[in-house]
């Protein structure tokens, strides 16, 4: 099996949606010899900031010398840069190698009449399974929704994260912040540290609530670890990467709890890791004459994070914006937190089946009293930047990978 015909049998598998449990993955993971046992875990949660978070750890972990693998979702570009390890992302031979022996897995269950698995438990056991035949230290695994039953929380690993949760997807997490904490929590197991991110109360009280039960004493990051953060520069542009990092730096610390590393090398090491930290597609220049960033802040939460960091870098200025969202988010919200610096907007309907009508965003936000209208392809951001004034490019990652995209075949 080649590289394109592993994505088409992946993509095949996505008519199956999202199923609820750890069975399959149990056994297909058994059919495979286990490989999430085979290196040290590190389990990542939240609804904001785990790619950031996962970025960072990663490169903490690697400022030791260690063979550090990642697992995330979604990509930008490629299906690739979902699976990294060594310091790269996973190539398109090794990619269809892992593939091929995950498929064959799948087909013997398949023949044994046992149900089918989804895109996303497929592409974790690939995960799995490169990691264990290339020898990985740890892995930095990043749940893809939810937490207590995505395709990850079939890992030990050595602490647990959870980053900011908000309200999203609240069609498969429940209604509430409340809710969406307790399938977030669902990471938490006992004999794990697990490191917390700061949280509105309703949702704190929900994670330390479930760490008690698992008899597990909660890290939440502090104010004093904020201002330690502050002192490690994180590479990662955005006022909110200051609690990515804080973030970072407990995870790193409470896994590194029972290793013989001298402190001050430890907090040399978590500093230069977090500095060097990078993660496509947050608060990324993609140019500078004409100026253009992208975000992938996709929820209300991110979009006010957004905001917060674009008035701490750029103070009193306003923004052409491009957005591109999907339709089950809360998009009427997110308007409303970028309409005081706003001067305009260009809409977009990402390549989704759950995008948002470029047109129906675009309507919305004239109903504000603010100029916006769509476009039919991404291909034409780039003609619309104007050379004084800054254009900030937001929203679905799935828009995000496709301007970048553009871009590159433009560079």
């Amino acid at each position: 099996m080649n590289y394109q015909e592993s994505i088409s049998r992946l993509e095949e598998a996505s008519v199956f949606g999202i199923k609820p449990g750890l069975e399959r993955m149990q056994k297909i993971l058994a059919v495979l010899g286990n490989p999430e046992k085979a290196c040290k875990m590190i389990h990542i949660t939240g609804t904001n900031g785990k790619g950031s978070v996962a970025a960072m750890i990663t490169s903490v972990l690697e400022n030791t010398n260690l063979r550090v693998g990642r697992f995330t979702s979604p990509h930008l570009i490629d299906y690739t840069e979902r699976i990294y390890l060594g310091g790269k992302d996973i190539s398109r031979e090794d990619f269809a190698k892992a593939a091929t022996v995950v498929f064959k897995a799948h087909d013997e269950l398949i023949a044994a009449g046992e149900e089918a698995l989804t895109e996303f438990e497929l592409l974790t056991a690939i995960a799995f399974w490169y990691f264990r035949e290339n020898k990985a230290d740890y892995a930095v695994m990043e749940v893809g929704m939810g937490g207590r039953f995505d395709a990850t929380n079939v890992v030990m690993p050595v602490v647990s994260v959870i980053t900011n949760v908000a309200m999203d997807h609240m069609q498969y997490l429940g209604n509430t912040l409340q809710e969406i904490a307790r399938e977030k929590a669902g990471i938490i197991k006992a004999g794990v540290p697990v490191v917390i991110a700061p949280q509105e109360s309703e949702a704190l009280a929900v994670l330390q609530r479930a760490a008690a039960a698992k008899g597990v004493r909660a890290r939440c990051v502090q104010e004093k670890d904020l201002q330690g953060a502050k002192a490690l520069q994180p590479g990662l542009l955005g006022a909110y990467q200051r609690e990515n990092a804080a973030t970072a730096m407990c995870a790193a610390q409470v896994a590194w709890t029972r290793c013989r590393i001298e402190k001050e090398k430890m907090k040399t090491v978590i500093a230069r890791g977090i500095h060097r930290a990078v993660w496509p597609g947050r608060m990324e220049i993609l140019s500078t004459e004409p100026f253009l960033m992208v975000d992938g802040a996709h929820n209300s939460n991110g979009i006010h994070a957004l905001c917060t960091s674009l008035e701490e870098l750029y103070p009193e200025e306003k923004f052409h914006f491009v957005m591109g969202v999907m339709a089950d988010k809360d998009y009427e919200k997110m308007i409303g937190e970028l309409l005081p610096i706003a001067m305009d907007f260009v809409t977009v309907t990402p390549e989704s089946a759950r995008a948002l009508q470029g047109e129906t965003l675009a309507e919305d936000i004239r109903k504000q009293g603010v100029p916006a209208h769509a476009i039919t392809k991404v291909a034409e951001i780039p003609e619309l930047l104007t050379p004084k004034e800054k254009t900030i490019a937001l929203g679905s990652l799935y828009f995000i990978g496709e301007l970048k995209s553009v871009y590159q075949n433009r560079a």
